[in-house]
């Protein structure tokens, strides 16, 4: 009945659909799914089948939609995307592979992964945009069923969800699906404010219902009076977006009157000017709250005009007038102008509206950090905008409080790095100044200049950001060369190693593939910028000599004067060998339980190290010789650190909760850090004294029973 209802939904708005084609990918997508159930009981191929329901709301195309019904076949079932290609066409795999995660390769942490799946969907989001309508269908289908998963996992669904997917669908235009995901999102994060809100709005419906009708009563007369047909109706505010007017305005609710906006459709632009005229014969316009999207579109093509009164009863109402051209495009965004890719007259401006995704794949790549890429691009996705213009009349959107220096960036790459001023209105303006709409903007450049290092402290835009780093990179990497090619050729000369340059340029090319850069040049900048140690360098640059066996090396050891019978063991056997001095290495605080590694030191012990240190994998490539086979032998009470790091909401108690757990687990804090972010997550680092694996994982598990908390990991060795 499911499908019967979905097919009709798509006959609803499509000539003569292939609905074999649909028919053929929901049986794939059933039998391939068969024997899986959801957390909820149901089986699975159900959330495939809603999330086709979703994009017909959209009304996508039946290409789409049979990609919407086979969207999780290859992440979860053994079909391949061979498979998929042959039975449905490239068009389908290209669909289906954009928005299948990247699991089966494994990333260093939680962030990195989310990182790399994200950039994956994007890079197929500029292929063809659908990929986004089919992610966002399936987390808003997800969220709906979010009830059925643990509290942890819904606090972390919904936190992504309301930072970037939500954000997404707002970007892309498509605001009925914004809003979905915001309310939802809202209910599990602030559950108790959630239903409270509810209660009391639901409280007066029925008087709001009343006055807004009245209104539109009055409106409506006046409209028809001037001969033009229009659709109006009351929108009630949706619950996320009065509880975020509330914050930012640090208002009680009773302070907030707008909760229901009035909407008017008309056929034309000239019909929406005609009622704004209207309108504010009717009631008084508030200053500053007149807003023309009409004559400058959002980024996401959004246009209305906006306008703010004295309502009948002294309070703001706020008025929307929009033409059904621009309705379809505020309800729908990107989905309702994807055909523009068919390669008709609209296809420039369809690439127009997705401009801002093209800069988005362009400052990614700049971006190898994973925590960097995630914060970059939740500035990118929130941004208000403010409407500026070029001296010649042309309009430029900008993220709100972008300054001039973002401006000359967003027109191009080096009217940015030659900036040296601006005029604003025919002003001069420091360069640090907040454009405001309407701003019309003049860059001031000459041709020897650069960027400013200060400039990263006050500009907005990832796009200046990522272009002011670029450009310090480049211009450090020559001189930085230098200096790195200095310090190995003093290393050289200070050990005596005399190298013929032929030989010595060629070694150093394999040193440098081998290490993952592309030519010496680039070799010597990583010595100068310390990511290569110049140790590391002539290790491999250097023939290698006959070195002694490790037995040899442990006997050496044990005669040494400061390795003393007895010698504390911190619980470990080296080789079946006592009398050994040992330590546990600080950069992996390896604990037992841990598989573990020893490498002999100059005189100074074995140092002992978690197998997974990228120290010991840097030793075993340099001095194979030094690493000894050890065993935990803990028939003693000793205490190892090891350091936790915790993620959680951020609120007042959440200290004191993380301290009396591991107090009431008689445990010792060495050091704690704690630190917030914008969206109220506290990420913590804690060093403990423990005593095995198993504690620790005990511990682990009490932190992670504290209400509030997210996610505890050990930390990766530094």
């Amino acid at each position: 009945m499911s499908l019967d209802k979905l097919l009709e939904d798509i006959k609803s708005y499509t000539k003569d659909p292939d609905l074999d084609l649909i028919k053929r990918a929901y049986y794939f997508a059933k039998e391939a799914h068969q024997g899986q159930f959801r957390v909820s009981g149901e089986p699975f191929v159900i959330h495939p089948l809603e999330v086709a329901k979703i994009m017909a709301r959209l009304e996508l195309d039946v290409i789409s939609i049979s990609a919407a019904l086979l969207h999780d076949v290859v992440e979860d079932t053994p079909v391949t995307t061979e498979e998929l290609r042959e039975e449905f066409g490239p068009e389908i795999e290209l669909l289906v592979n954009g928005v299948t995660k990247l699991s089966k390769i494994d990333f260093k942490s939680k962030e990195e992964h989310q990182a790399e799946s994200l950039r994956k969907m994007f890079i197929a989001m500029a292929k063809d945009i659908r990929v986004i309508l089919i992610k966002l269908s399936d987390r808003l289908h997800n969220m709906k069923t979010l009830k059925f998963l643990p509290k942890k996992k819904q606090i972390a669904k919904a936190t992504e969800t309301l930072e970037i997917y939500a954000p997404l669908a707002h970007r892309l235009g498509i605001s009925h699906l914004k809003w979905e995901l915001e309310d939802l999102c809202f209910r599990y994060l602030e559950e108790d404010k959630y239903y409270e809100l509810a209660k009391k709005i639901a409280k007066n419906r029925s008087q709001r219902e009343a006055y807004i009708d009245k209104v539109i009563s009055s409106l409506q007369g006046k409209i028809v009076d001037a001969e033009i047909s229009a659709d109006i109706y009351g929108r009630p505010k949706h619950l996320y977006s009065i509880y975020q007017k509330m914050i930012k305005q640090d208002k009680d609710f009773s302070e907030i009157y707008d909760l229901t906006a009035i909407r008017v459709i008309v056929s034309s632009v000239k019909e929406c000017y005609q009622v704004l005229g209207i309108i504010h014969e009717l009631w008084s316009p508030m200053p500053g709250r007149i807003k023309d999207y009409v004559a400058m579109p959002k980024s996401n093509m959004y246009q209305s005009l906006h306008t703010t009164v004295i309502g009948p009863k002294g309070e703001p109402l706020e008025i929307q007038i929009r033409t059904w051209e621009m309705h379809r495009t505020a309800e729908y965004g990107i989905a309702a102008h994807w055909r523009y890719k068919e390669g008709n007259k609209k296809e420039e401006d369809f690439q127009r509206k997705i401009s801002w995704l093209r800069q988005l794949l362009e400052w990614q790549k700049d971006l190898n950090d994973a925590k960097e890429f995630m914060e970059t691009l939740k500035i990118d996705l929130f941004e208000d905008e403010v409407f500026v213009f070029t001296p010649k009349g042309d309009v430029i959107s900008l993220p709100s409080e972008a300054t001039p220096v973002d401006f000359a960036y967003n027109i191009h790459t080096d009217i940015g790095h030659t900036c040296v001023g601006a005029k604003v209105n025919s002003k001069m303006v420091p360069i640090e100044y907040r454009l405001q709409n309407g701003d019309i903007v003049e860059i001031l450049t000459t041709s020897n200049s650069g960027p400013s290092r200060d400039w990263l402290n006050f500009v907005k835009t990832s796009r200046a950001k990522s272009k002011i780093k670029r450009w310090f990179k480049e211009q450090r990497k020559e001189e930085t060369s230098i200096k790195g090619k200095e310090m190995l050729e003093s290393r050289l000369k200070k050990d005596g190693i005399n190298l013929k340059e032929s030989e010595k340029q060629k070694k150093l090319e394999e040193i440098a593939k081998r290490l993952g850069v592309s030519d010496v040049e680039s070799l010597y900048a990583g010595i100068g910028y310390n990511k290569f140690s110049v140790s590391q360098v002539v290790k491999r640059l250097i023939p290698p000599k006959k070195k002694d066996s490790p037995e040899y090396e442990l006997t050496k050891l044990k005669k040494k004067r400061n390795v003393r019978r007895n010698a504390p063991n911190k619980g470990i056997k080296v080789k079946g060998l006592d009398g050994l001095l040992v330590k546990i290495s600080k950069c992996c605080n390896p604990v037992p339980g841990d598989e573990v590694s020893g490498y002999i030191t100059r005189g100074r012990g074995v140092s002992v190290h978690r197998s997974d240190c990228p120290n010991l994998q840097n030793l075993v490539e340099t001095e194979e010789e030094r690493i000894v086979e050890v065993d935990w032998y803990v028939n003693q009470q000793t205490s190892y650190e090891v350091e936790l790091k915790i993620e959680a909401l951020n609120k007042r108690s959440l200290l004191n909760d993380l301290t009396t757990v591991v107090s009431e687990a008689k445990v010792n804090i060495t050091s704690i850090n704690a630190r917030t972010t914008k969206n109220r997550l506290a990420n913590i680092n804690v060093s403990l004294e423990i005593s095995s694996l198993a504690h620790m994982n005990d511990i682990i598990k009490k932190l992670e029973d504290i209400d509030g908390v997210l996610r505890v990991d050990r930390a990766n060795p530094a």
